[in-house]
């Protein structure tokens, strides 16, 4: 069963529960995987794809001074991505991602790297927060993408079957 298959069957069990998805550096391939799977319409509600700082902010609510300061390349963003989402879609879990694809000498990045966060809503307007970083030495834009939008929905996976226990 692949991770977005058993995603389904994961998100369905009782208590149903509901996904959205804000995205950065993977431009919108997290959400064509959840999506690339019949009946993804029972629990994803939507995602966004925000890849620059005022829309990042706009949307998501993402905190400006610290998202400027960091180039929008954080663990802090891509949590507050994922609330933003999780908020913005009225949904019950959400993930996020936000990264270099590719090297950027300017900012001091060697290689492609990401940030990926998961939020789970919880009583009272908190989160069950989850996040993680990965590198991808000599990896094209292109595999940085699709290896991001792969392991954050694993980790999700990986969330809702402890989760279920």
């Amino acid at each position: 069963m692949t991770s977005e298959s058993e995603l389904k069957v994961l998100l369905l069990a009782k208590p149903k529960l509901t996904l959205a998805a804000a995205e950065s550096l993977t431009g919108g391939h997290v959400q064509a995987r959840i999506t690339s799977v019949s009946g993804a319409s029972n629990y994803f509600l939507g995602g966004i794809t925000a890849y620059s700082l005022e829309q990042k902010v706009k949307l998501l609510g993402v905190n400006r001074a610290h998202a400027r300061k960091e180039n929008c390349v954080s663990q802090r963003v891509a949590v507050e991505m994922a609330q933003g989402a999780a908020m913005l879609f009225n949904a019950d879990i959400a993930v996020a991602t936000t990264g270099y694809a590719e090297a950027s000498p300017k900012d001091g990045i060697a290689s492609p790297m990401a940030w990926w966060a998961i939020v789970h809503a919880q009583r009272g307007g908190k989160f069950a927060i989850m996040s993680g970083m990965l590198e991808m030495p000599r990896a094209t834009r292109e595999i940085a993408q699709e290896r991001v939008a792969g392991e954050v929905l694993r980790e999700l996976v990986k969330y809702l079957r402890e989760w279920r226990g």
